[in-house]
C-alpha cells in the first residue's frame, strides 16, 4: 500500500522548484509507482507530472513484458488508445480554422462520391456531432460481422482500411440513434472524421498528424499502432488482462492493436515526454496562456470549443470529458484509454496549472482500477498543498 509519507517529500519539492523557476530534471515518481505495480501485478507502470507548463516528475517501473528482463524506462512509449481522440479532434479544429472543413459539414459534403448510396439519416450527421459522439454511429461494429471483416483488412492501407469502414457503415447500417438525441461513444464517428479529413486533403490522417500536431509540439516518440518492433522487446509489449489478474503478453505485429481502420479513435502511441507536452499544451489553452514549449496552433475561442461538452445532458466534449472536481478547484480535462492491451489515462486541472498521466502495458480491469489509484495518489500528494 502507497501511504502519504512515501511520496510527498518529492511532491512538495517539485512544487517548491516550480514556484522559485529553478525546474531542471525532473523528479523521480518510481517509488511511488513501484508499490501499486506490485500490488496489481502488472508488468509495468509509469507516470508523469506537468506543473507551470514543465514535466516536473517522472516515473517508469515493471519491465516491457511479463517474464523478460527487459525493464522500461522514461523514454519507452506507451499505446494511449482513446487519448488519441482529442488529437484527432484537435487536427479538425486545425482544418476548420484553415477553412477547408467546417463544424457543421455534414456527411453527405464529405462522402459526396456516395451521397446517393448513403443511408438517408447519415446525410445530414456533422463533423462536430462525429467528434463529440453524437452523430448516431454506433459503439460496436459487431453488426453483420463488420468488426470481422475489418480485421480480414488489417494488412492494407490504413487509408484504404477506413475507406471500407466509411463505405460499409454508411451504405448498409442506419445511424443507432437519431443524430443529434443521444451520446453513444463510439470509435467508428472518430473513423469516420479521419478518414473525411484525409479524403480531403489526399493524405493519410496518421500523416496530416505527424505533420500538424506531433511536429509542431515536438512530440518525436509519437507514432502508430502497438510500440515495440516485431520479434524485439524494444518497447513495452501489450498485455491482454484476465479478469483473475494475470497478464498475457502480446507479440508486435498487426494483430498487437485493433484495426487502423478505426485508427482516429485510438491507435497513437509515444513517450511520456510527448504525452506530457501534449498535456501541457491543452493546460496552457484552458488557463488562457500559451504552452512555453509550443505555438498556440489553434485559436484561444477554438480550445474553449474543444474544451467545453457539445450538448447539457453529456460531460463530453471533443475527445475529453470535462467534469468537476473539488481536487481541481472546479471543471478538469480528462480521457483515457485502452486498446485492451495497454491502459492510458489524463487528467488536467487548469485552475492547479496541473496535470497528471498514467500509462501500463496492460488492459483490463485490474490495470484499470491500478492506473486509476496511481493517478490517484499523485493527484493528492502533489496538490495536497496546493
Amino acid at each position: 500500500m502507497v501511504t502519504g509519507r512515501r511520496a510527498y517529500p518529492v511532491c512538495v519539492a517539485l512544487l517548491l522548484l516550480v514556484a522559485s523557476g529553478a525546474v531542471a530534471a525532473p523528479a523521480s515518481l518510481d517509488a511511488l509507482l513501484e508499490p501499486i505495480r506490485q500490488a496489481n501485478g502488472l508488468p509495468a507502470l509509469a507516470a508523469a507530472v506537468v506543473k507551470g507548463g514543465e514535466t516536473v516528475a517522472v516515473g517508469a517501473v515493471g519491465v516491457r513484458k511479463a517474464g523478460s528482463p527487459q525493464r522500461v524506462t522514461a523514454d519507452d512509449k506507451w499505446h494511449i488508445g482513446s487519448c488519441t481522440k482529442s488529437m484527432t479532434a484537435a487536427l479538425a479544429a486545425m482544418l476548420v480554422e484553415d477553412g477547408m472543413l467546417r463544424w457543421d459539414m455534414t456527411l453527405a459534403e464529405m462522402f459526396a462520391d456516395i451521397e446517393s448510396q448513403m443511408q438517408p439519416e447519415w446525410h445530414h450527421v456533422t463533423l462536430e456531432q462525429l467528434l463529440a459522439h453524437r452523430g448516431g454511429a454506433p459503439h460496436e461494429l459487431s453488426e453483420q460481422g463488420l468488426w470481422g471483416r475489418l480485421w480480414q483488412r488489417v494488412d492494407q492501407p490504413p487509408r484504404e482500411q477506413r475507406q471500407y469502414l466509411m463505405r460499409e457503415l454508411l451504405t448498409k447500417h442506419k445511424p443507432v440513434a437519431p443524430p443529434g438525441t443521444k451520446t453513444v461513444y463510439s470509435n467508428a464517428g472518430y473513423a469516420l472524421a479521419g478518414h473525411a479529413m484525409e479524403t480531403l486533403l489526399d493524405r493519410p490522417w496518421e500523416d496530416l498528424l505527424r505533420q500538424r500536431l506531433f511536429a509542431p509540439l515536438g512530440m518525436t516518440g509519437a507514432g502508430f499502432g502497438a510500440p515495440a518492433s516485431v520479434g524485439q522487446v524494444d518497447q513495452p509489449w501489450g498485455h491482454k488482462g484476465g479478469e483473475d489478474g494475470t497478464f498475457e503478453p502480446v507479440a508486435p505485429g498487426l494483430h498487437a492493436d485493433n484495426p487502423a481502420a478505426i485508427g482516429p479513435g485510438g491507435t497513437v502511441h509515444c513517450r511520456l515526454a510527448d504525452l506530457a507536452q501534449y498535456a501541457a499544451w491543452h493546460l496552457a489553452a484552458a488557463r488562457g496562456e500559451r504552452a512555453r514549449h509550443a505555438s498556440p496552433l489553434l485559436h484561444p475561442e477554438t480550445f474553449e470549443r474543444l474544451h467545453a461538452p457539445f450538448a447539457s445532458d453529456s460531460e463530453y466534449a471533443f475527445g475529453w470529458v470535462a467534469t468537476s472536481r473539488p481536487w481541481g478547484g472546479g471543471t478538469v480535462l480528462t480521457h483515457a484509454g485502452s486498446n485492451t492491451m495497454f491502459y492510458a489515462v489524463i487528467w488536467i486541472a487548469p485552475k492547479k496549472d496541473f496535470a497528471v498521466i498514467v500509462c501500463t502495458n496492460a488492459g483490463g480491469p485490474v490495470a484499470e482500477k491500478a492506473t486509476d489509484t496511481a493517478a490517484s495518489a499523485l493527484i493528492r500528494q502533489c496538490l495536497s498543498q496546493g
